[in-house]
């Protein structure tokens, strides 16, 4: 069965992306610890981050890191957070979060709830920046 990442990823779900290319994807989170989390995922479905093999790691770290500096110019936060947790979606994923105190990342806290339109105001301003 695939992986509800899969699932978006082949366009069965919506998401609110905010890059992609021909193997990655990212997207805000619709559950976020803080306003502006997003999930950086492979197309390529892999349970676990470290089953990538390491050129496709590589390539991920870096579509993260392209996506992680677009966010830092259209979020006003100190920095942008990197997180790997992997325990809720059986697909390998990276957490980049906006973050101006160490609880803006804190996962064991009760998630967000954004509206949709807020949602989507937030990909649009990320997909704005160069």
């Amino acid at each position: 069965m695939s992986s509800i990442f899969t699932r978006i990823i082949n366009g069965e779900l919506p998401a609110y992306k905010v890059a992609e290319d021909d193997k990655h994807l990212a997207f805000l989170d619709i559950q976020p610890v803080n306003h502006g989390h997003v999930l950086v995922i492979p197309k390529k479905e892999v349970d676990q981050l470290f089953d990538l093999s390491p050129a496709d790691l590589s390539e991920l770290m870096l579509f993260a890191q392209r996506v992680a500096k677009r966010m830092k110019k259209a979020i006003e936060c100190k920095r942008i957070a990197v997180s790997v947790i992997g325990l809720e979606v059986p697909h390998a994923h990276v957490h980049l979060i906006p973050i101006n105190v160490m609880d803006d990342c804190n996962f064991s806290r009760p998630k967000l709830n954004v509206e949709q339109d807020a949602l989507y105001a937030m990909a649009e301003k990320i997909n704005a920046v160069d």
